[in-house]
């Protein structure tokens, strides 16, 4: 079914509103997918913050005109399924997750802080920690000094403590005998 100019123009605003939102734009060929297969990555995209959309490579292209993500226009070629999201790492790790464990979805590309990704960069962009655990992370790597010299301080104060309490004992033994 064919879209009249308005249509195709409120889709373009839909998508050009998601790209001025995102930091990554994930493509992949979804030629061969069953209906049930594509609601089950459209599931886990929502879940995971990313806008996946089915749309046709024109209307894709006039959507990020003027965008960083021109710079993926040469790879908006076949029946492709487009995921944009604000996270830098969710679109491209929702679609190669994806794609591991289904072989008919093929990862064709992307672009990231203005550059076109190719598959491999794509790939490589996934398997980059969430932003999440690159927190965690961090304050772990902040807290451990803290914690290391919190240890060595209980430690003398153990060892010091540990001195005294073994000659109270003694002491007290002494006079009882």
């Amino acid at each position: 079914m064919s879209l009249n100019r308005s249509e195709k123009a409120a889709v373009i605003s839909d998508v050009a509103v998601q790209v001025a939102k995102s930091q990554t734009l994930a493509l992949a060929e979804y030629r061969g997918l069953t209906v049930e297969q594509l609601n089950k990555l459209r599931v886990d995209a929502r879940a995971k913050g990313v806008y996946l959309h089915v749309l046709k490579n024109t209307l894709a292209r006039r959507a990020v005109a003027g965008t960083p993500f021109e710079s993926a226009s040469e790879s908006m070629v076949g029946p492709l399924i487009y995921g944009f999201s604000e996270d830098a790492v969710a679109a491209a790790k929702v679609i190669a997750d994806f794609a591991k464990t289904n072989d008919k979805l093929v990862i064709k590309g992307g672009a990231f802080s203005g550059k076109a990704l190719d598959v491999d960069g794509v790939k490589a962009l996934a398997s980059i920690p969430s932003r999440e655990v690159l927190l965690s992370q961090i304050a772990m790597l902040l807290q451990s000094p803290i914690a290391s010299f919190a240890r060595v301080v209980d430690a003398l104060a153990k060892k010091k403590g540990g001195g005294a309490e073994a000659e109270a004992p003694a002491a007290e033994a002494a006079p009882a005998a």
